[in-house]
């Protein structure tokens, strides 16, 4: 029986069948037209329960690979969520049990230039970089906090901010000269620890 006829009135995904027919020990023959023919004399029935049963194992599968990783977002969220910092260098009611070295964290954004506009309405250069600045030193702490999230640990010390301008141009083969748009970074830097909370004398 042709695996084509088989999909068809099983209501199988052919693609699927085929594939799965390559590593089920199913014994079939590859036709002079391409198609694939299953012997009418092995049991048809089973093949395509078995098949069936394939898939449902695949879609557990597939559903808990799902669920655990939807599982670790939710744990790294928290974790991030709790990742505590400061500027100094220690938490009042924490001991600091390891220190894992410098991290740094990086984000940067462009405002574009007055000359860019033709027909006035040129950006206020500082009202877009301060509109900026706190979108920038939060995506660069939250980079700071992934890398002592990767370090395994759950506080930050000594974190300060290092900032960066560039105003970049460039010339054509003419020699004309271009003003690209600015370039405001900055840099989110600190230590990766790792705290215990104190426990209270008796």
């Amino acid at each position: 029986m042709k695996a084509k006829d088989i999909c068809k009135q099983n209501g199988l995904d052919s693609t699927a069948f085929l594939t799965w027919l390559q590593s089920s020990g199913v014994q079939f023959k590859t036709g002079a037209m391409g198609g694939v023919d299953i012997d009418d004399g092995q049991d048809i029935a089973g093949i395509v329960e078995s098949f069936r049963s394939h898939q449902r194992e695949q879609s557990e599968r597939a559903a808990k690979v799902a669920a655990d990783q939807q599982l670790a977002s939710q744990q790294k969220q928290e974790a991030l969520a709790n990742i505590i910092i400061t500027p100094g260098f220690n938490f009042d009611g924490y001991t600091i049990t390891k220190y894992s070295g410098y991290i740094s964290g990086d984000h940067a954004v462009q405002v574009d230039r007055g000359t860019q506009y033709w027909f006035g309405g040129a950006p206020n250069v500082a009202a877009e970089l301060m509109s900026s600045l706190v979108e920038i030193r939060r995506q660069a702490l939250m980079e700071l906090k992934e890398a002592a999230f990767a370090l395994g640990c759950n506080a930050i010390i000594g974190v300060d901010f290092d900032y960066i301008t560039l105003d970049p141009e460039t010339t054509n083969s003419k020699g004309e000269l271009k003003h690209l748009p600015y370039v405001f970074g900055v840099t989110a830097n600190g230590n990766a620890v790792i705290i215990e909370k104190n426990r209270l004398s008796a």
